[in-house]
């Protein structure tokens, strides 16, 4: 069995050294708008300040900088432990950007200005997200290693009630579905393709059986009637056996988080996909193939998780 226990990832060193640099840069950056804040404004071309009001609003804005420095120190000694203070920091410098540029349109703010948004935000997007990343791989299970033939696979996996996968696809060609995890937004869009093509599968003479990372076959299959799936049989894989046997890998961060998939991610959840709770490993790439009689006839293996295969051409019979 594949433990559950979180992996120990050391995290390089430049990532302690980047957070220690956005700590020292926010506590000096805050503590110069609380300390002189007519000054600073002034700097930043809002000369002189329009009301009372803003010398105030600027120091209190110039504590709450500060306070996040604190964290950014606090978050250094253990990135995998405190990266909801990392995953704070990085939304705040991706909304931050958005909110002055609006401002800035609108005239409410001099785009002399803009130049923080360099310094205070643009400049740490990349080292944020990559120690976030890292974060995410050590709050993973230690993946299983070592390589399982097909035949091994198929015999292993029983659906919920109680058929093996070798059986399934000896009796026809079956299009195996194998998922990222129950709670995936694309695997949801997956589950409601199929949906909608179940009836011409069936019409096919193609069996259709889903695989996932679930720990029961029941709870797949409910995951998969709320998306309205109703025909096909169901395989809880935990140990990604069948995941393997077919060179199913763990995604890149492109692959996963790359700018194509947060566009697609989005329209999914806009049309009704929504992000549901992990169950499995958040990294494993997901896969379609047809197989029949122990043998791959015909495969597909996504190259970013927002990949939609077309599954009725694919469970297309071949004589």
């Amino acid at each position: 069995m594949v433990s559950n226990t979180p992996r120990t990832i050391p995290a390089p060193a430049w990532m302690r050294r980047w957070l220690v640099a956005a700590g020292t840069y926010n506590i000096v950056w805050g503590a110069a708008m609380v300390l002189a804040p007519v000054w600073t404004l002034k700097m930043l071309g809002v000369s002189p300040p329009t009301t009372e009001l803003w010398p105030q609003l600027w120091a209190c804005i110039g504590m709450i900088v500060g306070v996040y420095g604190l964290g950014y120190l606090i978050a250094s000694r253990d990135l995998a432990r405190h990266w909801p203070i990392v995953l704070v920091g990085l939304l705040g410098k991706v909304l931050g950007p958005i909110g002055f540029v609006d401002a800035a349109m609108r005239g409410h703010l001099p785009w002399s200005m803009g130049w923080t948004v360099l310094s205070n935000d643009l400049l740490w997007w990349i080292p944020f997200a990559m120690i976030l990343w890292h974060a995410a791989k050590a709050a993973q299970p230690e993946p299983p290693e070592g390589n399982v033939a097909l035949d091994e696979a198929l015999d292993a996996l029983r659906d919920d009630q109680g058929r093996t996968l070798r059986a399934l696809t000896d009796d026809r060609q079956t299009l195996v579905v194998l998922l990222r995890h129950a709670g995936c937004t694309f695997c949801k869009q997956t589950l409601s393709d199929l949906a909608e093509r179940q009836a011409d599968i069936e019409k096919a003479g193609v069996g259709l059986a889903v695989v996932g990372m679930s720990a029961s076959s029941e709870r797949l299959r409910s995951v998969g009637q709320q998306q309205g799936v109703s025909s096909g049989a169901w395989f809880a894989d935990p140990d990604r056996l069948l995941y393997r046997a077919l060179e199913l890998r763990r995604g890149s961060f492109l692959q996963l988080f790359g700018p194509r998939v947060w566009i697609a991610g989005v329209l999914a959840a806009l049309s009704g996909h929504g992000i549901g709770r992990l169950e499995g490993d958040g990294f494993q790439m997901p896969g379609a193939f047809v197989i029949h009689r122990g043998r791959v006839v015909r495969a597909y293996r996504h190259t970013t998780a927002a990949d939609r295969p077309d599954l009725k051409d694919l469970a297309c019979p071949i004589d």
